[in-house]
């Protein structure tokens, strides 16, 4: 007798009972609930949600009639202003999909997004005419339409486009009738990677994804309702990973920034009360280092989450110490940003600020609406021991992983070969289940049969009081076969010697992990602000 499964019976899924899940549905309830709350600040300039909401159904209705329909790419060059968060927005309202550049690419590369894109449109701050202008004469008969973003708050730049947004935006529709996504699976932006080895891949969000990433970004860091977030993110890395529409769902205020510095980060952070803001750990080392005197007037707190790389456990401490609270964040452009949490435990809070800034350095478990993560050996797929010394490679699976590479199916497959997203990133598992990452599996020293951390040297050579910045990759040796390398930059006025480096790092490791020969002076980095491993890999050999 065939059993009849009572539950399915009836229960169909209609309008009254689904809904695609997308993140245009928090804007509508942030301008519906709250229209009076402030939804961006720029500088001396306010807008509320309603506002906000107003003038993302203009762009989407404006962009709609310039003949931009479902599933085209409008491509932004903007700075964290406005009109890039009203993109995030505006743009998938219409159907079209977000295409949020890096500003600090070359032309060359910018030209190569446009053109892999397909972009209809591009909007160009006047930040970045002269790149953009390069990146767009390129393309040669296949040119997007250009309009520009004329900030009143900016001098310098031409306007290259044939009008600017503002009067873009005019020609929309407040009362134009957009549709929320039928399928939730349809593409909402398009991010690429940095490329550091060939072109860029371009990495497809889908709204789903979006949906889900924005509430565990404020699910994970407690974020409640109306949060004040400063931009010091870019928000064309990982769509400032997922935050413009978590700002939408918790009603929160988006306070921009165009250049991060540290007299400007703390001007917004006293003057606006800001209590949120995301940075990698080199922004984290600026303030750290800033003058005192910039960091005087702020009695509330601040939450801080960082990422990009791991951080030294001597940077959270001094974040700490300034009474900014750290939360440890990993993922990559694949997985719409953070998918990893380095989640707290009240029983950690007796620990002394040392212990807490090591536990805050390991990446941490999977965030909340992350389904699968683990430490497994690549070739076999299986787990490997949680003893926090094992070295495999960190997989994810589930909603907060990509669509895939555009029109790249053979990297598509690679890239989840087993079922599971390869990250390329090595790491350890803790007996808690925390993960930690050890290295890019490129980035590994092997010497005389033993595996270094560069990671770990980094974070001994943070401790030492003259260092600002650290790095270190493996130098080829004929006796060990590849030795630690320590690239530093020193504090403003600081003075030290190769041998009392190399000495502190025996004091404080063990002895063969220490590095071998040490290079004072600047280090390079790329367009997101992580320092250039492979730059450095290439002049050891000069060495």
């Amino acid at each position: 007798m065939q059993h009849t499964n009572i539950y399915n019976l009836g229960l169909d899924r209609n309008a009254a009972n689904f809904a695609a899940l997308t993140p245009l549905s928090y804007l509508q309830r942030a301008a519906s609930v709250y229209p009076d709350r402030v939804a961006q600040i720029h500088h001396d300039q306010q807008l509320t949600w309603k506002q906000t909401y107003l003038r993302c159904v203009r762009l989407a209705s404006a962009l709609s009639k310039a003949g931009i329909a479902e599933g085209d790419t409008v491509s932004f060059i903007a700075a964290n202003t406005n009109p890039l968060f009203e993109a995030h927005f505006g743009v998938p309202m219409c159907g079209a999909v977000l295409n949020a550049v890096n500003t600090r690419l070359d032309a060359e590369a910018i030209s190569f997004i446009l053109q892999h894109a397909e972009a209809k449109i591009v909007f160009v701050d006047r930040e970045f005419s002269e790149v953009a202008s390069r990146a767009i004469k390129m393309l040669g008969a296949n040119r997007p339409r250009v309009i520009d973003i004329d900030d009143p708050f900016y001098e310098g730049g031409e306007l290259i486009g044939e009008m600017d947004y503002e009067a873009f935006i005019a020609q929309g529709d407040e009362g134009f009738s957009y549709s929320l996504p039928a399928d939730e699976w349809n593409a909402i932006t398009l991010n690429y990677t940095s490329g550091t080895t060939g072109n860029p891949k371009g990495v497809v969000y889908h709204h789903r994804g979006a949906y889900l990433n924005a509430v565990s970004n404020a699910v994970s860091w407690n974020m409640g309702e109306h949060p004040v977030y400063l931009w010091t993110l870019p928000m064309f890395h990982c769509n400032g990973w997922c935050f413009p529409w978590t700002l939408a769902a918790t009603v929160g205020t988006s306070v921009s920034l165009r250049h991060v510095r540290a007299d400007a980060i703390y001007d917004s952070i006293r003057n606006n009360k800001v209590n949120h803001f995301c940075g990698a750990p080199i922004v984290l080392n600026m303030l750290n280092n800033a003058d005192a005197g910039l960091k005087t007037g702020i009695n509330h707190e601040v939450k801080v989450m960082t990422a990009g790389a791991a951080p030294p456990a001597a940077v959270i401490e001094g974040m700490e110490a300034m009474g900014f609270k750290v939360t440890h964040v990993y993922g990559l452009t694949e997985t719409y940003g953070p998918c990893v949490v380095c989640a707290w435990h009240d029983e950690w809070n007796d620990r002394s600020l040392t212990e807490k800034a090591r536990l805050k350095s390991r990446q941490g478990v999977k965030s909340p609406m992350q389904e699968g993560l683990m430490v497994a050996d690549p070739e076999t797929m299986q787990p490997v021991p949680r003893d926090g010394q094992t070295i495999g490679e960190i997989f994810m699976r589930g909603n907060l992983v990509m669509k895939g590479y555009l029109k790249n199916p053979r990297a598509t497959e690679e890239a989840f070969a087993g079922d599971w997203f390869h990250s390329g990133d090595l790491a350890v598992w803790h007996p808690d289940g925390y993960v930690e990452i050890k290295d890019r599996s490129k980035d590994i020293i092997i010497s005389g049969g033993e595996n270094i951390s560069s990671i770990e040297v980094e974070d001994v050579l943070y401790r030492h009081p003259a260092v600002s910045e650290a790095a270190v990759v493996a130098r080829p040796d004929e006796k060990w076969g590849e030795t630690p390398c320590a690239f530093i930059n020193l504090k403003a006025g600081a003075q030290v010697t190769e041998q009392e480096i190399i000495d502190f790092c025996r004091d404080n490791m063990a002895k063969f992990k220490a590095p071998k020969t040490v290079v004072f002076g600047e280090l390079p980095k790329t367009s997101t602000g992580k320092i250039q491993k492979f730059v450095l890999r290439d002049r050891v050999k000069t060495l």
